[in-house]
């Protein structure tokens, strides 16, 4: 094979040390072995071509400060387990970098630990250092700090923060060339991006866009770190940087590269949307992801990164602007690390796929034949070598179609792609899923009514302007006045009326109203709760309008404004505001009075925060008193134990209002369930409590909560994905195991036409009861199958000997083995499987 060694990546022969203290995993591929070269990562136009061999990549966006440390481990194990041979990861600048010139990477920032675990688990990383990411990170990943550097602007041609972003890339670089982490070094990473999604802010920024992205493509290549770069959504990526894509289709909405020696890469396959407050549920199918990669690698892509493969938690305040704390949780991986079937089994069914045509992938002649307005065969060929791969793809979103390739008929649904690997026999269909299904359930802990007891600190008093120290004629910037260090910001003012000032007529009300620049507020007259406000995602300001009592003489006012994280995307982010902005009085006998310029009082932060009574430390500086419900501004605690076993733990929180959350002194993020969706609940009710934050005894629950709430009716819950399903026609294509070889090529015999449904409890757990089964036309989804008027009775028993007590049980799909009638009027000749599993009882284990 040719490799163009115009664009292989060297390094200096000083950088090529080989360091024997750098452990392998037992057991860990000859790939991994060291060699004084470390790894050499190169490209063409087919794919990244490693130590001089083309090679396709599955990756997952994992990001470490999402999850503690002790998921990563079973994350990065499932991942691979779903075929993914890379993981990728965002650098978090404010977290590592939270003051300037103060750095941590403990715990969940331990960046050098996550990426060697990676290569334990003999895989290849991507490290995106951005340092701006986005990825709905808290200022999109930029340290607050920077705001007050002299005469900064961020992500331009601007020497302040060119000269702060470099610093910290090269502090990275340098800690993860330390660790021997980069390919070259014999390490997992095999590319790193600079910069991120930067093309409309070029636009934005014009000549001092290019020629800041020039400079930031130049800086990386500096580094010499021996590996490519990217950038993605640049179309223009400069110098040897290789451009890629982000999107849910980029297979149709991206030519490549616009330097044809470069392959053609998806940085961001979306599998899901994140959300905010005020979201309704959202989803995107596993046939919809499918047919996407899929048809990416039709069209000469090779490497395919989910984003995300696991989304995790926004922990305590680490979330941008109105992002829910889940993340991604309908990713393959849920928040809580379970399987999300199907989508992670028929992705990894896909993955097993095409890594079977990897050889027709990255050296086959590639050819399109037209079979229809909407229909093609695009096929990869090796003649002389008999290896011939064809995705037979129907673009009609409505009309499924049979389509003649080759001489052969082939059914192909509606929105679908079938791979043949060997341009005759159908081994995966995109709309077809052999993969089993299992649906969430939530169980109630003993721990919720076990010493449910409650106390409370109410937030002191509302404050009056001449408590206020901070005090300007105008109401501040909330961003500026916290530095990010709190979410709450008290704005204070009072004004004075006279008799004739009040309202003639009683039925007429006099109206505060708060325009804010955002998020949300409470507002209190003369210490009086008045109401609450608050913007949107799309919509950050707002205005808070409500009626309240005045007096004769001096009314005071006070709004406590918050934000619900900082800005994560756009230009001129450094000048981006949040806070209140106008002030009026209606309803008055002489009008509305006007109060922005009124004289306004500042104090920044809860007095529970100042004290960290959330914390074993600081819960005793304040007096606690049993809790009354629905207050405003109300701290509240309560005690309790672990709950046992090993499910992830989940806080139901659906009966309060608004605020912050804490446990054992560990922030588990903003809750707001006063905000409903268009279908009439919150964006989110249930909240994950890693058990790495818990002790087994004695565990302290803390919450502030803005508006009203009850938290004697908060419950505590376990998650499972016991119920595990299969639903299987006889007429889909072949279960993709069967086609899996050493050498990659395929040899069809009889029995490998048949598909077949394999049911997998979790590990440590067995096949414990078959709730249904029947095979004919049974109707439903998982957790409520029903039988149709085929249905056969002996399906149930030949199920149940076939899988009890089995953690892994493998059922053909027949007619033949379960009785059905082939001739039976609507048969579908399905398989439908409900299964439970649950842990196996010690005397089982004996």
């Amino acid at each position: 094979m040719h490799v163009d060694m115009s664009h292989r990546v060297r390094l200096a022969a000083a950088a090529l040390v080989v360091v024997a203290a750098l452990a392998l995993a037992p057991g860990a591929a000859a790939a991994w072995q060291l060699t004084k070269n470390g790894t050499v990562v190169s490209y063409d136009r087919r794919s990244l071509i490693i130590d001089g061999r083309r090679e396709i990549f599955f990756s997952g966006s994992i990001h470490y400060p999402r999850s503690p440390p002790d998921m990563w481990p079973e994350l990065i194990a499932k991942a691979k387990e779903g075929g993914l041979n890379t993981i990728e990861t965002y650098i978090f600048w404010n977290i590592h970098e939270p003051e300037k010139g103060q750095f941590d990477f403990e715990g969940r920032y331990d960046i050098v630990r996550f990426f060697k675990l990676i290569q334990e688990h003999n895989m290849y990383a991507m490290v995106r250092l951005g340092p701006f990411i986005q990825a709905e990170w808290n200022h999109g990943g930029l340290p607050y700090w920077l705001r007050e550097i002299p005469d900064i602007v961020f992500r331009t041609n601007n020497e302040p923060y060119k000269m702060h972003m470099e610093t910290f890339v090269k502090i990275i670089i340098k800690r993860l060339k330390d660790a021997n982490l980069f390919a070259s070094q014999g390490g997992p990473i095999i590319l790193a991006q600079i910069e991120n999604e930067y093309q409309h802010l070029e636009a934005a920024f014009k000549n001092d866009g290019t020629k800041y992205i020039k400079w930031a493509a130049n800086m990386a290549i500096s580094t010499n770190v021996g590996i490519p770069w990217i950038m993605c959504k640049q179309t223009k990526a400069p110098s040897d940087v290789i451009p890629t894509c982000n999107g849910r289709n980029c297979g149709d909405t991206w030519p490549g590269p616009m330097n044809k020696s470069m392959p053609l890469l998806w940085t961001e396959n979306w599998t899901a949307q994140y959300r905010v407050f005020g979201d309704p549920p959202s989803q995107r199918s596993a046939e919809d992801i499918a047919f996407a990669v899929a048809r990416f690698f039709s069209v000469g892509g090779t490497m395919t990164n989910y984003y995300m493969y696991h989304g995790g938690t926004n922990f305590g305040r680490t979330s941008a602007a109105f992002v829910m704390p889940k993340y991604y949780d309908e990713a393959p991986l849920d928040e809580f690390g379970l399987y999300k079937e199907p989508k992670w089994g028929h992705l990894r069914d896909l993955h097993l796929a095409l890594k079977l045509c990897k050889k027709a992938l990255l050296w086959g002649k590639t050819s399109t034949e037209k079979l229809g307005k909407q229909f093609e065969a695009r096929v990869f060929e090796i003649p002389e070598q008999k290896v011939c791969v064809a995705f037979l793809s129907n673009h009609n979103t409505k009309d499924d179609v049979t389509l003649t390739f080759r001489g052969q008929s082939y059914f192909v649904p509606r929105h679908s792609i079938s791979i043949l690997a060997d341009c005759k026999t159908v081994v995966f269909g995109t709309q077809h899923v052999n993969a089993q299904h299992n649906q969430r359930t939530f169980h109630f802990a003993d721990q919720t009514t076990q010493n449910n007891v409650w106390q409370m600190f109410d937030e002191e008093k509302v404050p009056k302007y001449k408590q206020s120290k901070i005090r300007l004629r105008k109401a501040g910037d909330l961003y500026n006045l916290t530095k990010d260090k709190t979410d709450y910001v008290w704005y204070t003012s009072s004004f004075k009326l006279e008799a004739d000032d009040m309202p003639i007529r009683r039925d007429i009300k006099t109206v505060l109203e708060v325009n804010s620049h955002g998020h949300a507020s409470v507002a209190f007259v003369n210490t009086k709760f008045v109401g609450c406000g608050h913007g949107t995602k799309m919509n950050k300001a707002f205005t808070l309008e409500k009626p309240m009592d005045l007096k004769k003489g001096v009314n005071h006012v006070a709004v406590l404004a918050s934000t619900m994280g900082m800005m994560d995307s756009g230009a001129y982010l450094e000048h981006r505001l949040a806070g209140v902005d106008r002030v009026q009085i209606k309803g008055l006998n002489a009008g509305t009075l006007d109060l922005t310029n009124n004289g306004w009082g500042h104090i920044v932060g809860l007095v529970g925060e100042q004290k960290q009574i959330y914390t074993d430390k600081g819960m005793g500086s304040v007096t606690w008193k049993p809790a009354v419900n629905d207050r405003p501004l109300t701290w509240y605690k309560r005690h309790f134990d672990m709950p046992s076993g090993e499910d992830p733990i989940v806080l139901d929180m659906s009966t309060m209002g608004k605020g912050l959350m804490f446990v054992n002194g560990q922030g588990i993020g903003r809750y707001w369930i006063s905000y409903k969706h268009a279908l009439g609940r919150p964006s989110q009710q249930l909240y994950h409590i890693p058990r790495s934050f818990l002790r087994q005894k004695d565990n302290v629950l803390v919450l502030f909560e803005e508006e009203f709430g009850r938290p004697d009716a908060i419950m505590i819950l376990t998650v499972k994905r016991d119920n595990i399903c299969t639903f299987i026609s006889e007429r889909n294509p072949a279960h993709i195991k069967s086609w899996e070889r050493k050498d990659s090529q395929i040899t069809v015999t009889a029995a490998d036409l048949k598909p077949r449904a394999t049911l997998t409890c979790s590990p440590k757990k067995l096949i414990q009861q078959v709730v249904f089964a029947s095979y004919g036309n049974p109707m439903g989804i998982c957790g409520n199958y029903t039988i149709g008027s085929c249905h056969t009775p002996r399906a149930k028993e030949l199920v149940e000997k076939a899988c009890l007590g089995k953690r892994i049980c493998t059922l053909p799909v027949s007619a033949d083995v379960y009785g059905g009638d082939v001739n039976c009027p609507g048969t579908t000749a399905t398989l439908a499987v409900q299964a439970k599993c649950s842990k196996r009882s010690p005397r089982a284990a004996q």
